[in-house]
């Protein structure tokens, strides 16, 4: 083969490399992320969000995920327009219903699902969207009402929504002598709290503040519960395990938090005022 026949093979093959290295690097600094054009959602050019039935204040207000209030819903639409997606369709589904095996008929959960190494093994999550602090509410003249540590709290009747984390803090954490009062969802919690049932409901810090604002205005949160180990609990959106836009999702709340969104929405739905006592170990 002559000069300048090698020549041509060389220009060739340089070319042919340019070529490939400026795809890898338009893939690269692309803001979609790999695999993410198009998104890999279940009905293509729409977000399907499932969310709890019913859903509460702060996290969705008047019951309808659709009207962008509460900071769930909210955070969603905001997630909907980093992605690019115009179309956002609302799915309900059970609480313990979503932390199972198989396929959903839906992109991801958002019901204020704290992660966890156990939930995890089954479904996959999001980067946390909110660090959550548990807190106990209990009315004035409760045996609660004087707690100032965690010891205090073992002799009471405690109880929580079946599924959530509040209910392992009460297991785990405070270990009652009695055992923990267990209702299907917060509806149920709340009537047996107004019933008498118990002495003292423990949920997360917002649900807390809005429940007795709102609906049992003659109970106050008590206390803040001191968290446990060197890792906050994070709420995170949950996912079919292995759910190829989880990577898409991660990089959008990314951008999200890069841009100060998410902490104005938090502003916005979940910062009450007031001092609330963080009840000692």
């Amino acid at each position: 083969m002559g000069r300048r026949t090698w020549f041509c093979v060389l220009m060739v093959l340089s070319l042919l490399a340019a070529a490939c290295g400026d795809d890898e690097s338009t893939e690269a600094g692309s803001g979609d992320g790999a695999g993410c054009d198009p998104l890999p959602t279940v009905a293509d050019g729409t977000l399907t969000v499932a969310t709890g039935e019913p859903v509460f204040p702060p996290w969705m207000e008047d019951d309808d995920p659709t009207n962008e209030m509460g900071f769930e819903s909210a955070l969603v639409y905001a997630l909907a327009d980093e992605l690019g997606v115009e179309s956002v369709e609302w799915v309900r589904t059970g609480f313990d219903e979503a932390i199972a095996l198989g396929e959903k008929d839906y992109d991801f959960n958002i019901q204020q699902y704290s992660i966890t190494a156990e939930r995890d093994e089954v479904v996959d999550f999001s980067t946390g969207y909110y660090q959550v602090e548990q807190a106990i509410i209990g009315p004035a003249d409760s045996p609660a009402a004087s707690a100032g540590t965690i010891a205090d709290l073992k002799g009471l009747r405690l109880g929580a929504a079946i599924g959530t984390t509040s209910l392992d803090y009460i297991d785990n954490v405070i270990e009652p002598d009695n055992e923990a009062a267990v209702y299907d969802d917060n509806v149920d919690a709340k009537a047996a709290f107004d019933a008498g049932q118990i002495d003292g409901l423990v949920l997360d810090l917002p649900t807390a503040y809005f429940i007795t604002a709102v609906e049992i205005t003659d109970a106050s949160i008590i206390g803040v519960l001191p968290r446990v180990g060197d890792s906050p609990e994070e709420l995170g959106m949950l996912f079919t395990d292995g759910s190829a836009l989880v990577a898409c999702v991660d990089e959008a709340l990314q951008s999200l938090r890069d841009a100060g969104t998410i902490e104005a929405l938090e502003d916005e739905w979940l910062n009450q005022g007031g001092s609330i006592p963080t009840l000692g170990n």
